[in-house]
């Protein structure tokens, strides 16, 4: 008995954890504590540092906030204007530029296609431009994995740049009266 409350006692870090748990009132151990607090100078001494410790954390109360001072701040912030935001982050000459990079790459390649077809050829009756559109071989135009994928990407693009459009189109339509 007397070695295990040795081998209780050596360990100085958890000789502090057992001494919170046991001011806490969380501790398992609390008779085994009490004994070695009689018995144990070391244990007698940290036990008065903690209890010290424990006194003046319970003492001292938590500073908080004043009642208004999400209000104070959120008055603070609105002394000042915010920025709206603005059409110079973006300049509209380099989104015009690009739209008219891909629209002219889309009828280069529409102009490719066309001259691809073989116009010496008979044409159908069904078509009403006198071409058998169904003769005409695609796989020389759409061979290529990058051409497809830079098709594609001129897709999205396009579809971006027709969807911002609408956007401008419908924010200046929603504009109420007397702002510009």
């Amino acid at each position: 008995m007397n070695r295990e409350k040795e081998n209780f006692s050596h360990d100085e870090a958890d000789m502090e954890d057992r001494l919170w748990s046991y001011l806490d009132g969380q501790s398992d151990e609390a008779s085994k504590i009490e004994e070695l607090l009689e018995e144990n100078n070391a244990w007698k001494e940290k036990y008065g540092e903690l209890l010290e410790l424990h006194t003046l954390m319970k003492a001292t109360e938590l500073e908080q906030p004043s009642m208004r001072f999400t209000k104070n701040v959120m008055d603070e912030i609105a002394r000042y204007q915010i920025a709206p935001a603005t059409k110079a982050y973006i300049n509209n000459k380099i989104i015009w530029g690009i739209g008219a990079f891909f629209i002219t790459m889309i009828v280069g390649f529409l102009v490719y296609g066309v001259s691809q077809i073989n116009w010496s050829e008979g044409g159908s009756t069904k078509s009403p431009i006198g071409v058998d559109l169904g003769a005409v071989d695609y796989s020389k135009m759409f061979n290529n994995t990058l051409v497809n994928a830079f098709m594609m990407l001129n897709v999205v693009l396009g579809l971006f740049l027709l969807d911002r459009y609408l956007n401008m189109k419908r924010k200046t339509l929603m504009k109420p009266e007397g702002q510009s």
